[in-house]
């Protein structure tokens, strides 16, 4: 992705968004500066207002049509993906269908967002779940669908708006889910992509007091950060953050087919994972076998 400038300006207007795998120039997509950013958030704050209001029946009907939207564009979603973000069409095509899994998943939770009735002494105690208003997704590169749909899919369930900030390099997705929710009749509002820098929309939803949450997927220095700012609002956090995964092979397991599966779980999207496993526990009776 090579970054743009208008004459005069001392922020990043545009990206050029680049194949990875043939560094052809396949999109031009606009950053959003603070104050679009602000205005995104406002506007989403104002849809809450009549999308939390929403009856649960139709609330979990609007996501199966969403849900039936991605299914239809499923093989449009892949190749999208493949030339963003440079992923085989198998791994992009599961990628697509699991985002469309997900949202008809938490079609299901409007109409079984129970509360509860817990008995006290002379009395009831009667709590209800209610959605908390704005919710700000902030989305990594490497797994731009599934983990958008993630975030936004059980936060529109409950009855939140969503404000979701893609990563840079990788926004395409996360653009044509948000247009696929419009054609499903998702009013405008309810789901906003944000393109633009970490330092500016990402900062900006923690900043922000509309926003109401952060979701957060990416490293552990910038989560701790968020989670400090978060702090200050006393506002609800969601991180997944860097691990060190580790792949345990014990004596009972068949060795050879753990052995020819290990690679797999290193070297998958190029390692480029979450979950990528980047050491091998062995125990020590097959170790020089394994």
């Amino acid at each position: 992705m090579k970054p743009h400038q208008r004459e005069g300006d001392t922020e990043l207007s545009t990206y050029t968004v680049v194949n990875p795998a043939t560094e052809e120039s396949i999109a031009e997509v606009e950053l959003a500066d603070l104050a679009a950013t602000d205005r995104a958030i406002a506007r989403a704050a104002e849809a809450y207002e009549t999308w939390r209001h929403v009856a649960p029946a139709d609330r979990a009907r609007l996501l199966r049509r969403f849900a039936a939207a991605v299914d239809s564009a499923i093989d449009e979603l892949a190749a999208l993906e493949v030339a963003n973000a440079g992923h085989t069409i198998s791994n992009a095509t599961w990628e697509a269908g699991n985002v469309r899994d997900v949202i008809e998943y938490y079609a299901a939770v409007p109409e079984r967002l129970f509360g509860r009735q817990i008995p006290v002494a002379g009395g009831v105690d009667i709590t209800f779940h209610e959605p908390l208003g704005v919710v700000g997704v902030i989305v990594p590169w490497n797994f731009p669908m599934p983990i958008a749909a993630w975030g936004f899919a059980p936060a529109l369930a409950a009855g939140n708006t969503v404000v979701l900030k893609p990563a840079e390099i990788t926004p395409l997705t996360a653009i044509r889910l948000a247009e696929l929710a419009l054609e499903a009749g998702i009013t405008e509002g309810v789901l906003t992509i944000i393109p633009g820098k970490g330092s500016v929309v990402g900062e900006r939803f923690v900043t922000h007091p509309a926003v109401r949450k952060v979701v957060f997927t990416g490293s552990t220095e910038v989560g701790k950060r968020i989670m400090a700012g978060c702090a200050d609002q006393v506002k609800n956090l969601t991180l997944e953050l860097g691990g060190k995964n580790a792949n345990i092979v014990f004596d009972d397991a068949d060795i050879a087919a753990a052995a020819a599966a290990a690679p797999g779980g290193v070297f998958d999207n190029s390692g480029q994972d979450c979950c990528s496993r980047s050491r091998l526990l062995v125990q020590r009776g097959i170790y020089d076998d394994f």
